[in-house]
């Protein structure tokens, strides 16, 4: 197979187009950040994405993944009739905010009470509309050595608008372009600093699923508490023995969180009720540690009660697979980010978060990296952390962004 090549873009060349484009980009990831929406409500955010492919005549879809998704593409230079097969890169960005009251300050701040950009999603989408932007010239002027295919995805927070994507067969060529042969997204991360990246081959995120329990007991008046069988006790029981999971089921190299983050019951100071509700999370690395996690979550839950006289009923819900990263597509991140910013700024991270993050669900279909963008500016030590009211993604990291989604995209042909 072979395509006609686009001439190399010098650092200098490309730097300089992406210069051009952020006070623009900057303005448009304010106006995101003041109008935040959440998953699958991103209507006003679509729009704006849409607007934007527009005034650069980039061709695309929209109204996917239950609404508000956003699909773009820009074609390789062509050759020969052979070359219309090739598969496109594939790059990714989130739209959607959190139901968080900002407290960031800013003169952009949320607009809309309870909810604001805390993850930098607002971040991620400018950062991808720069790239068409950019890439969009170089094609008119030269021609890609590869397709490209823009993802603006909805509901990342909790409403895995990846799948809904990729079940619209965004990723298998039914909508633009050819199928997807590699998938990259990236993440602000205000653990690194500015003009700083890192991601490992692997594991690089955890799989992340909720639980809800109820405990079933039997009610009284609380001056005869004899006369229950307390669900409030037993789920506190139940509450310390589930972190014998991680202490005592799963071996002390292996990774597992489980987290209870919700425990409600009673509607009254003078009354012992008959339920008790507890909910959370589990996180893990691997499917047989999931698997451990999820039994003895179940057979303690009904243990536990039952010891107390009470019955325990376990919802589980399977929610973000693990963000499996290809080892060849780091090899070709790390290569194509050393080459950007120099070997000392590329990092590889030790061991995986425990964070979810539904961009596994593409690196479940393609080989797939998913890297971090250092946000901390210089002369700090430390910045508000994500998911915070006070966190602000760092507008100065938006070039580095553009440009290594830019280099990807710009690799030879294979």
């Amino acid at each position: 197979m072979t395509t006609l090549a686009a001439p190399p873009v010098s650092t200098a060349a490309l730097r300089e187009m992406i210069a051009r484009e952020l006070p623009e980009l900057i303005s448009i990831r304010h106006d995101l950040h003041a109008h935040p929406e959440l998953g699958y409500e991103e209507k006003r955010t679509s729009a704006v994405v849409q607007r934007e492919l527009k005034k650069d005549d980039i061709e695309f879809k929209a109204g996917l993944a239950g609404g508000t998704g956003v699909l773009a593409h820009l074609k390789a230079a062509i050759q020969t009739p052979e070359s219309r097969i090739q598969k496109s890169i594939g790059l990714r960005a989130d739209m959607d905010a959190l139901p968080i009251a900002e407290q960031t300050g800013a003169p952009y701040a949320s607009t809309v009470a309870g909810k604001m950009h805390a993850c930098g999603h607002d971040g991620h989408t400018t950062i991808l509309l720069g790239a068409a932007r950019v890439l969009g010239k170089l094609s008119r002027q030269s021609g890609l050595p590869r397709p490209v295919t823009f993802f603006f995805q909805p509901a990342e927070e909790g409403g895995a608008g990846a799948k809904r994507m990729i079940d619209d067969g965004c990723m298998h060529g039914k909508m633009l372009g050819p199928p997807v042969g590699e998938m990259f997204g990236l993440h602000g991360w205000p653990r690194l600093p500015l003009g700083v990246v890192a991601t490992r081959p692997g594991p690089l995120l955890a799989a992340s699923d909720r639980f809800d329990i109820v405990v079933k007991g039997v009610g009284a008046h609380a001056a005869w508490p004899h006369g229950s069988r307390d669900p409030i006790v037993a789920a506190a029981a139940i509450v310390g023995a589930l972190q014998t999971i991680a202490s005592r089921n799963v071996g002390p190299l292996e990774s597992v969180v489980v987290s209870v983050t919700m425990l409600s019951a009673g509607t009254a100071y003078n009354v012992i009720p008959t339920t008790a509700t507890i909910s959370g999370t589990v996180r893990t690395l691997t499917p047989a540690v999931l698997e451990v996690a999820q039994r003895r979550l179940k057979e303690i839950s009904a243990g536990v009660a039952q010891a107390y006289g009470c019955e325990a009923a376990v919802d589980y819900r399977l929610g973000y697979p693990v963000t499996l990263n290809d080892s060849a597509a780091v090899d070709a991140f790390n290569s194509t980010a050393r080459a950007a910013l120099g070997e000392d700024r590329v990092l590889n991270m030790p061991q995986p978060v425990m964070g979810g993050e539904d961009f596994s669900f593409y690196s479940q279909v393609v080989p797939s990296c998913f890297f971090v963008l250092g946000l901390i500016p210089p002369g700090r030590a430390s910045m508000p952390d994500l998911h915070q009211p006070d966190f602000n993604f760092n507008d100065d990291a938006i070039a580095t962004g553009v440009e290594l989604f830019c280099r990807l995209a710009l690799r030879p042909a294979g």
